[in-house]
């Protein structure tokens, strides 16, 4: 793999081994820092938290997620957050990231789309810059954007501190790992898997109490 990618991205230093992991820990809710697609107003919301290094979820990226979208956030039945995790190769996953960030909001989804679709090409033949860039021009970047972007120190600190929170707040140890109006499912994800968390996920809504009606004051006699 090409050096000149890590410049910046070496530099995460990340221990991804430390906490102890609570089962029944809560995420905090979607915030500015989260990648969406889809509508707040969804009555469900679903964060993934993926590495773009992780072969399970460029699986679930290639082979699940296009139908998800359709037949939830396009539809505006769900409220899709991203959230970026980094397993090893870290290099190869910070850079992605990185890159995806830098050709903007608009564009981010289909850079992350990109690489996960070119993730087994890129681990057959060790080759990550030619495969990256390629992905990085068709959002619009050169290679010396590319270069400033994964030498972008403020980028490459903000990452490492979502990285953090993750671990520490939200207590995530694996990828995929998806969160289903707080119900938690960790590993890759059928769709039938989903319709079943999303179902429940509607149903628990749905019987949540409305809160009861005031009490008229009946007049004294």
């Amino acid at each position: 793999m090409d050096r000149r990618l890590f410049i910046g991205a070496a530099a995460l230093g990340l221990g991804l081994g430390g906490p102890v992991f609570a089962q029944d820990a809560g995420v905090a809710p979607v915030g500015p820092d989260d990648l969406v697609l889809g509508s707040p107003k969804a009555p469900v919301t679903v964060i993934e938290y993926a590495s773009a290094s992780c072969p399970h979820c460029a699986r679930f990226n290639n082979e699940v997620f296009p139908a998800f979208k359709a037949k939830y956030i396009d539809t505006g039945q769900v409220y899709y957050a991203f959230r970026e995790f980094l397993t090893p190769p870290v290099e190869f996953a910070a850079a992605a990231f990185l890159i995806a960030r830098c050709a903007g909001k608009d564009k981010y989804f289909t850079v992350l789309d990109g690489v996960f679709q070119a993730q087994a090409e890129i681990y057959q033949s060790g080759d990550l810059h030619g495969p990256m860039l390629k992905i990085a021009q068709a959002a619009g970047l050169d290679e010396k954007a590319v270069d400033a972007c994964l030498a972008d120190t403020k980028a490459i600190e903000a990452l490492n501190a979502r990285m953090q929170q993750y671990l520490s707040r939200d207590k995530v140890s694996s990828t995929p790992t998806f969160v289903v109006n707080g119900a938690r499912l960790v590993g890759e994800q059928t769709l039938a898997a989903l319709d079943t968390a999303i179902a429940a996920a509607e149903a628990k809504a749905k019987a949540k109490p409305q809160g009861h009606p005031a009490r008229r004051r009946h007049p004294h006699a």
